[in-house]
């Protein structure tokens, strides 16, 4: 294995378009290619793709993603870059860990599981969940992009919510405020109670509302609005005073409800794991930055249960993650394999 070889491997695996729930041809064809390279590969019962090296009682969990949001970017290479779908989020980072496993020197002892998890861009997160009782690694790397120079040790959290109202129909010129116009009014309050708990704080610790959702309909006689959206949530978030809270704003007027909830994660920065990275990201002549993530990922699911030094790692420009013109520069994902070949050679344990 080469450089050659781990950019064809990013490029052929960004050729296979697998959207969460889709993701079959391309989990073989990465267990095709990681048998070439050597790796114990197979599909897991979830579906995830995983490949391991090395014999030991010490496992390292490399859990990256192999699905992506919809809207295929056919692959093409511009002046050093990869413009594809999933080339930073996070076929990207997964690629890097298959690149990094076969290259490295395993220590004695040590066994390294990669895992490309399916339907992360879901709220099932199926793969993570599967993994989680399966497995009990010394330390995890979650392959998310973070930016060669980049360690990722938190995510908030996320809760979804919704608005349902009903009253009476009514003519349009009657008094009587509209469906519309009281579900507006109530999320308007929303952000207004966001922006005064969020002031003078860091953007992690922000509560942070989205509105995905608005729909009014009507059958006559009773007039309907659903609403939808979701909270990002801080470490230490209180659910239950979040649920009086939305209910209160609504002035007792339609159901709030909260739904999926995924909790904020956030790990420590003092482990063997975080100083390998940070000797093996200076080899590169770069200085390290430590991230705090407003999205989620994998590692809320895994996190709380594996207890274990983890952070997340990979190539790429999270501001691109689902963007038209998502691309990772090939220069940086060939300096984030041999980051990680030197820190999987790194007595993690």
């Amino acid at each position: 294995m080469n450089d050659q070889w781990a950019t064809a491997l990013l490029r052929d695996l960004c050729a296979i378009y697998s959207p969460s729930g889709n993701e079959s041809e391309a989990v073989s064809f990465l267990v095709s290619r990681a048998t070439e390279a050597g790796l114990q590969a197979s599909t897991d019962g979830a579906g995830n793709f995983v490949a391991e090296r090395g014999e030991g009682p010490t496992v390292i969990v490399l859990l990256g993603h192999i699905d992506t949001v919809e809207g295929f970017i056919p692959p093409t290479i511009t002046n050093g870059r990869l413009y594809a779908r999933g080339a930073v989020d996070a076929k990207g980072p997964l690629a890097t860990f298959v690149s990094a496993t076969a290259q490295a020197t395993i220590p004695e002892g040590v066994r390294v599981i990669v895992i490309g998890a399916v339907e992360e861009e879901a709220p099932s997160s199926k793969g993570a969940h599967y993994v989680c009782t399966r497995y009990q690694p010394a330390a995890t790397i979650i392959g998310e992009p973070s930016g060669v120079s980049g360690i990722t040790v938190g995510y908030k959290g996320r809760i979804s919510l919704s608005l349902v109202g009903q009253q009476s129909h009514a003519h349009t010129a009657a008094k009587s405020r509209s469906v519309a116009a009281r579900a507006a009014e109530w999320w308007t309050r929303l952000e207004e109670y966001c922006d005064h708990r969020n002031a003078n704080r860091p953007l992690f610790d922000c509560l942070d509302s989205h509105l995905a959702e608005f729909h009014t309909s009507t059958d006559g006689f009773t007039d309907r609005v659903d609403l939808h959206g979701s909270l990002r949530l801080p470490v230490g978030a209180p659910i239950d005073e979040l649920q009086h809270r939305l209910t209160t704003l609504s002035n007792g007027w339609g159901t709030v409800s909260l739904g999926d909830y995924t909790p904020p994660f956030r790990s420590d920065r003092k482990n063997r794991l975080v100083g390998a990275l940070i000797r093996s990201i200076r080899e590169e002549s770069i200085e390290p930055r430590f991230k705090l993530k407003t999205g989620t990922s994998d590692m809320n699911v895994v996190g709380p249960v594996w207890q274990c030094p983890i952070v997340a790692y990979g190539p790429g420009d999270s501001q691109l993650d689902h963007a038209p013109d998502e691309h990772v520069a090939l220069d940086e994902y060939l300096k984030a394999v041999r980051i990680l070949m030197r820190v999987l050679g790194s007595r993690l344990s």
